[in-house]
């Protein structure tokens, strides 16, 4: 908008100029009082014109200020008051994040999880799977050659599979070439797990072959299984993730979508977030039971 003005602002002072320059030749131009006249009339408005847009223009930097002002009261009230909303209502129970696209948003999840009083079993990120060298990979795991979904939704149960028992031989091997990141410890009861989803990139979207691998296998476990993503994600997954009957967070970002999830997990499944795919912002704050009232 200001970049808009700027660029008007600055053509007007160039028509001032050309008609100043017109209005010199035209007096010197014998017969030239009628051009003359109609470039003055032609300047006036102009001048009505530029004085608009100054007063434009001071207004909406005026707004722009109130506008940061109150964006910068807004996060700190938010960062005060989000630990007291989620405060003790995910105690004891222990949660697992796995991020599928490599949106590398576990760390600041996790935070938020444990102020909520879980304990983060283990946080892998994989990046969307991304495998450069295939024959080595099925050398070292030794398996056998197949097509790359298929590989790909093996790595993915195998992943799973890994999180809830701890047997992480298959990780060591794709961490070691750099296919995901792991954190945390692996195995031991398991409450809940947070897939994060939602891809920058078209590339790494796989659904089907990851993320409906890891959601059916926790789910055919009797584990809760909650989607999330950013706001910002450029390839949303929450209408797939809902076809699997999971609740959802479509703006895991912010504070009201990381309120949502902690209460989605301590007793109000629904679908939440700020997209097309959601059905309300926010669970209903008095609905939430506290998994240690439970």
């Amino acid at each position: 908008m200001f970049f808009n003005l700027k660029y008007h602002i600055a053509s007007l002072v160039a028509v001032f100029l050309a008609l100043g320059l017109g209005i010199l030749i035209g007096s010197a131009v014998p017969g030239g009082d009628a051009l003359v006249s109609q470039q003055q009339q032609l300047t006036r408005t102009l001048e009505i014109q530029l004085d608009t847009l100054r007063k434009k223009n001071q207004f909406l930097e005026a707004r722009v200020i109130s506008l940061e002002m109150n964006n910068n009261i807004q996060r700190q009230f938010e960062s005060r008051v989000l630990p007291v909303l989620v405060a003790g209502r995910l105690k004891g129970r222990s949660i697992a994040i796995i991020e599928t696209a490599g949106r590398r948003f576990a760390d600041d999840l996790a935070g938020i999880l444990k102020a909520a009083g879980a304990e983060i079993q283990s946080t892998t990120a994989l990046s969307g799977l991304q495998i450069r060298d295939r024959k080595g990979l099925l050398e070292k795991l030794n398996w056998p050659d197949t097509d790359e979904k298929t590989l790909t939704s093996r790595l993915a149960g195998e992943i799973a599979g890994a999180v809830l028992t701890g047997n992480t031989g298959t990780l060591g091997v794709l961490e070691a070439g750099r296919i995901i990141r792991t954190g945390g410890r692996y195995g031991g009861p398991l409450d809940d797990v947070v897939i994060v989803g939602g891809s920058p990139d078209k590339g790494l979207v796989k659904i089907d072959a990851v993320d409906f691998t890891i959601i059916d296998f926790f789910k055919s476990r009797g584990i809760n299984v909650y989607g999330v993503e950013e706001s910002c994600a450029a390839y949303s997954y929450m209408k797939d993730y809902q076809k699997k009957g999971i609740t959802t967070v479509d703006n895991i970002d912010t504070v009201p979508g990381q309120v949502s999830l902690v209460y989605a997990i301590s007793g109000s499944p629904g679908q939440y977030g700020v997209k097309s795919s959601a059905r309300m912002l926010l669970p209903a704050m008095d609905s939430g039971v506290r998994a240690n009232d439970r």
